[in-house]
């Protein structure tokens, strides 16, 4: 990774502004002294996400996502800092230093580029031959499907002619050697034949990495002729693995969760009907790669496969690798139609929508497919099923989710409640696998103590109230310190914002950069927009101040009485001594805020 000076990140950053960037991805409208907009992190009807120009800074007040203006394409864009880095730069017209490479690795490097170039070159032939007159047969197989030819541009639909090496004579007059064009995989060569195509006679369908270079293809056989399908083998720059068909452009989507579909054009039917987030995997199963894949784009996917014996399978095999990723998964009926292609039109988009509102929760769809290979009529079958149930409801670490699912099959099945607890005991038991009731864990969220969230929000109240008036630095400098917050990332923040307010020179879109985890970049922006109670007159803004300060101190006081730690007894206690003093001052005291 190439190393950037603090002084370069700060060129870099101050060369784009906060609103400008956004406004190219969310609209924007001024109201008082910020910006506000939809979010672009989740769906919500009332303009929640401020963008503020003073601060350089963006925060949702619904869902607490925030940061800088690089904070924000990482998120948006799924972008590492250095390629957020690299992409305001080169919008600001700003040459970043180039990182020292080894000869090897500038060679793989440059030949992954002159395979994304061939592959590029490729793909705008393929897509001129489709809109001339050797394109025709392949155009009217598009129109045919329904597709309009703005959707063709969307996904740079093409065309490989009928000649098997047409390709290959057109991308050798363009200067490409043999062997670039064989590790493309878009040429074949072999003693028998020589040079020949590995697309030919097929409506073409270019594959897109998320930065929306074409890294390979599909094509599907105009006619007869087999494979109906075929894909780009693996290349350096192709992994089918770790790519999915359309995710340049649904990783853009303002819609929530990815539809995963099995084939193209059920993707390009769904994105054209307004689902823009539909994928597919390319022509291979489904793997941990692609789930991995998506889990840095969603927390949902519904699955929309085709409704047949293998789509359920196909299916059935996804939905445990979604587990494993951390994702939440349903599926979605395609009956009585094949796929979402063909379902699309014969039922339109806002049938589909109401497919997607009734998905199936993916355990109980599991369950649902499970009892065909049961036979309910016979006692000893049913019995059986029912045992398999209980072993699958072990599955679930947390007891309250196990029981939430517990009721619901119980409900389904009608074999109440209680009984079906009882049988998963008893699997249980048979299995070894009995579990105490645990606390609960991920994902069930303990509220914050009523105390504990006052004192966080006083914490990030001061800060929000110096970032806005900086001014206040000078008149609670004698009795605030960063120790005074107790919350760590509001101390770390205090400390940064402090050094910043010594020197003078207030930069609050620097702070973020010192922290490296998003969820803490996060709670930064949050500790910079607390919600501040309004006050009408200066008096009461006074109070309000000193009423904030003393809060601080008298937290910061109990922590120290509570340190029970024989290390530094001595130290703690002349820090209580301090505390004490300050706080029977402070008590006395009255705050004047400069004007």
């Amino acid at each position: 990774m190439a190393y950037y000076s603090d002084e370069l990140i700060e060129e870099v950053r101050s060369a784009n502004d906060i609103v400008d960037v956004i406004s190219r991805y969310v609209r924007l409208q001024r109201k008082g002294s910020n910006h506000f907009g939809l979010c672009p992190f989740h769906n919500e009807k009332s303009g929640s996400f401020s963008v503020s120009q003073s601060k350089q800074m963006y925060y949702c007040f619904g869902c607490g996502a925030g940061g800088n203006v690089f904070t924000f394409l990482m998120e948006y864009e799924n972008f590492t800092f250095h390629e957020a880095m690299e992409s305001l730069a080169q919008r600001a017209g700003i040459t970043l230093p180039v990182k020292e490479q080894t000869a090897r690795q500038r060679q793989e490097a440059d030949y992954r580029s002159r395979l994304l170039e061939v592959n590029r070159e490729a793909g705008k032939y393929y897509y001129m031959l489709l809109r001339n007159e050797r394109g025709e047969r392949a155009m009217r197989y598009f129109l045919e499907r329904k597709l309009s030819r703005g959707t063709m541009q969307k996904f740079g639909l093409g065309y490989a002619d009928v000649y098997s090496d047409d390709l290959y004579r057109y991308l050798k007059a363009k200067g490409y050697e043999d062997g670039l064009l064989k590790d493309a995989g878009l040429v074949s060569i072999d003693e028998k034949r020589g040079a020949h195509d590995k697309f030919w006679n097929r409506a073409m369908f270019p594959i897109m990495n998320v930065h929306n270079k074409i890294i390979g293809f599909g094509g599907r056989v105009m006619g007869e002729g087999e494979p109906k399908y075929l894909n780009s083998p693996e290349t350096p720059v192709f992994d089918k693995s770790r790519n999915l068909y359309g995710l340049s452009l649904a990783r853009q989507s303002r819609r929530s969760g990815m539809l995963l579909c099995e084939g193209y054009m059920d993707v390009i039917a769904l994105h054209q009907a307004g689902y823009d987030n539909a994928v597919a995997s390319l022509g291979t199963s489904f793997t941990s790669g692609h789930a991995s894949l998506l889990k840095r784009y969603t927390k949902e996917v519904y699955l929309t496969f085709d409704s047949d014996g293998a789509g359920v399978k196909a299916a059935l095999r996804a939905l445990p690798l979604l587990k494993e990723a951390g994702l939440r998964a349903k599926v979605i009926s395609m009956k009585p139609y094949k796929d979402p292609d063909e379902f699309i039109k014969e039922m339109g988009a806002e049938a589909y929508q109401q497919r997607i509102d009734q998905a199936e929760n993916s355990f109980l769809f599991e369950i649902r497919i499970l009892e065909n290979n049961y036979n309910m009529e016979d006692p000893q079958e049913k019995t059986a099923f029912h045992r398999e149930i209980a072993r699958k409801l072990l599955e679930f670490p947390e007891e309250v989710e196990r029981n939430n699912y517990i009721e619901a099959l119980a409900a389904r099945y009608q074999t109440g409640y209680d009984n079906l607890r009882r049988l998963v005991g008893y699997v249980a038991g048979q299995a070894d696998m009995v579990k105490r009731p645990e606390p609960l864990k991920s994902g069930i969220h303990k509220k914050e103590p009523p105390k504990e969230a006052g004192i966080k929000k006083s914490q990030k109240l001061l800060l929000t109230w110096l970032s806005e008036e900086p001014a206040l630095y000078p008149v609670i400098r004698p009795y605030i310190s960063p120790e005074d917050f107790t919350d760590e990332v509001c101390r770390q923040t205090a400390q940064a914002l402090f050094a910043q307010l010594e020197e003078g020179k207030l930069n609050l879109a620097q702070i973020p950069d010192h922290f490296e985890n998003m969820e803490e970049q996060r709670k930064i922006a949050a500790a910079f927009h607390e919600s501040v109670r309004e006050v009408r007159t200066k008096e009461e803004r006074e109070r309000a101040l000193k009423d904030t300060i003393i809060k601080l101190k008298e937290n910061h006081l109990q922590i120290l009485r509570e340190n029970r730690d024989p290390d530094g007894m001595q130290e703690r206690f002349r820090q209580m001594v301090e505390e004490k003093k300050m706080l029977e001052v402070l008590r006395k005291k009255n705050f004047l805020i400069p004007e």
